[in-house]
């Protein structure tokens, strides 16, 4: 029997990469929800490791406001420094994914309202397919955090969970990296989560 063709609006580990934006030792304390943001941020590079998605991050003005900060020995291959809020400072990011056939990012990072909506509302301007995963996402406040969300995904980004895009990105229970996503799925949570 021939399977129906996967939908384009999924993502898959050969068409996506992970961006993680100014998750920093000055900024992360601030944030609500810190503690869950980052151990989702963490299962996701994980996530992307196991399943060889390619993953980068970026840091806002890190003299400053210092290096990023993951609870994970797995940290992006790439770490772009930028001062502009959107990280189309950092293009050459995107260029590569692109020209390795990569038009689908997903996005987790800080905060919503401020860098990662000015680099969602670029990126899909320039015709990239945006999927944010918002228990990834944070801000100091919640309106700016569901304001944010509610303009990104009026504007064509879709939204998901660090858990939905794990197991998109795994397709199948017979992939060789299941064993791993499934154990990141069966996590628990950092207490008071």
């Amino acid at each position: 029997m021939t399977l129906p063709p996967r939908s384009p609006e999924l993502m898959n580990a050969d068409d996506t990469a992970l961006l993680v934006v100014d998750v920093q030792e000055k900024l992360i304390p601030v944030i609500r929800n810190a503690e869950i943001i980052q151990w989702n941020i963490s299962r996701l590079l994980q996530a992307a490791d196991a399943l060889d998605i390619p993953a980068a991050a970026t840091e806002q003005y890190p003299q400053g406001l210092g290096h990023t900060t993951i609870p994970t020995s797995t940290h992006p291959e790439i770490i772009e420094e930028k001062t502009m809020f959107s990280c189309r400072e950092t293009a050459a990011i995107f260029t590569n994914w692109a020209d390795a056939g990569i038009r689908k990012f997903l996005i987790c990072g800080i905060e919503t309202h401020v860098c990662i909506q000015q680099t969602v509302m670029d990126l899909l301007a320039e015709g990239f397919q945006i999927y944010l995963a918002i228990d990834a996402l944070g801000a100091r406040h919640d309106l700016d955090h569901q304001t944010g969300l509610r303009r990104m995904e009026g504007s064509g980004a879709v939204l998901t969970t660090t858990e939905a895009a794990m197991f998109e990105w795994c397709e199948t229970a017979t992939n060789p990296a299941f064993k791993t996503i499934s154990g990141l799925v069966r996590q628990a949570a950092p207490t008071g989560s």
